[in-house]
């Protein structure tokens, strides 16, 4: 036995374990560059891009799901009530509180007049909600809190102050998704795109943000829908 070796090299990984670390980083790097691109250019609709570029990802890496956040929830139904609460909770703190200081401080409105027609139209509501499930609660999450966040941390580290940047990153990205909404709407899907992040870490799977989200946009469908559109409580 190479005792002598063993001291000199406790921990070393082999060289060729090294070489494939930093071949993923550098991976991870360019998908990075091609998601902020992908946004930047607002090539066809964003998010469904990302997606497909998470299903690449994952066959090439020979990873499932569960390495973006898809874990099973211990108490699956706990869980969908526990996101129907935070839903109406951070619907009404947008109302109440973040859109109207960001009205106040930007001069202007969210743009909601691509809802107009919703109004009384239950057959578009159906639509929207639909929609609502699907392209924005499944696929912006799955693209933007699960393959992009976490190619992001991938490329700088899973240490907390590296966790915080690839937030701040991959929500600002989030927010100008919604330029067709104006300032505010970008500051406010901005903040979102946090508090989703939060959410995905706090609860330990990816479900947790897809159920908020999903919640927050039919709460705020169905009121337009019977009220139209809500710029803020003042």
């Amino acid at each position: 036995m190479d005792v002598t070796g063993a001291l000199h090299h406790p921990t070393s990984p082999p060289a060729a374990d090294r070489r494939g670390s930093v071949l993923w980083t550098i991976a991870a790097g360019v998908e990075v560059a091609v998601a902020v691109t992908v946004v930047l250019a607002d090539l066809f609709i964003p998010s469904l891009v990302l997606v497909g570029s998470a299903a690449v990802s994952l066959v090439i890496r020979r990873r499932g799901p569960g390495s973006l956040g898809f874990h099973r929830p211990a108490q699956p139904w706990r869980l969908v009530g526990q996101m129907a609460a935070f839903a109406v909770v951070w619907t009404l703190l947008n109302v109440a509180l973040l859109i109207p200081v960001t009205n106040h401080l930007s001069g202007t409105r969210q743009d909601v007049s691509a809802f107009a027609d919703l109004e009384g139209n239950l057959g578009l509501l159906a639509v929207y909600l639909t929609a609502s499930w699907v392209l924005a609660a499944f696929c912006e999450e799955v693209a933007f809190r699960g393959y992009l966040l976490t190619r992001l941390t991938d490329l700088l580290g899973r240490g907390r102050l590296q966790r915080v940047v690839a937030v701040v990153v991959s929500s600002a990205l989030f927010g100008l998704l919604h330029t067709e909404q104006g300032v505010v709407g970008v500051t406010v899907s901005a903040l979102a795109g946090a508090v989703f992040s939060v959410l995905r870490y706090r609860c330990r799977t990816l479900w947790a943000p897809v159920l908020a989200h999903g919640f927050d946009d039919t709460l705020g469908f169905v009121w337009f829908f019977l009220f139209g559109p809500l710029y803020g409580l003042w």
